[in-house]
């Protein structure tokens, strides 16, 4: 009988805090004009190409003021002040978009358009021409003439 395999624990990196880094704040201390990528987002805006100016600390080094937080949970905030509204693509990029998204919904052999992409890397049809039924009309677009474009704005 063998004996059971004991687990090493991960060993945890501390690294006390330090002048020479990003300043860190907590979450519910995060000063006015600083904003997560998220956050941008949600304004319309985005970095602009600038660095972020300080990290926001997880919740569980929220409870180790002493040390730095190095989880993959940290975030980093940029400046509002600094951040550039989103850019919007130009109808040619929506387009070739579109043309991309219908190659991947579209099936070869009944060329319905599904909202959905297909396996056609395994399959190389669409489900209901695989297995032989009938797909229901919410899942694909009913239209009967080619598919030309159908832009998202």
């Amino acid at each position: 009988m063998t004996r059971p395999r004991k687990k090493r624990r991960a060993e945890v990196r501390r690294v006390p805090r330090s002048d020479g880094r990003l300043p860190e704040y907590d979450r519910s201390a995060v000063p006015e004009g600083l904003a997560t990528r998220r956050q941008l987002r949600e304004m319309g805006l985005s970095p602009g190409g600038h660095d972020p100016v300080a990290v926001l600390r997880c919740k569980l080094c929220a409870t180790r003021p002493q040390w730095s937080c190095a989880h993959p949970t940290r975030g980093y905030l940029f400046r509002v002040d600094l951040a550039r509204p989103k850019r919007t693509p130009t109808l040619a990029q929506e387009e070739a978009l579109d043309r991309a998204m219908a190659a991947r919904s579209t099936c070869p052999r009944c060329c319905r358009r599904y909202y959905f992409c297909l396996p056609l890397r395994t399959q190389g049809v669409c489900d209901p021409c695989d297995k032989g039924y009938e797909p229901s009309p919410d899942t694909y677009m009913a239209s009967t003439a080619p598919v030309v474009h159908r832009l998202a704005a």
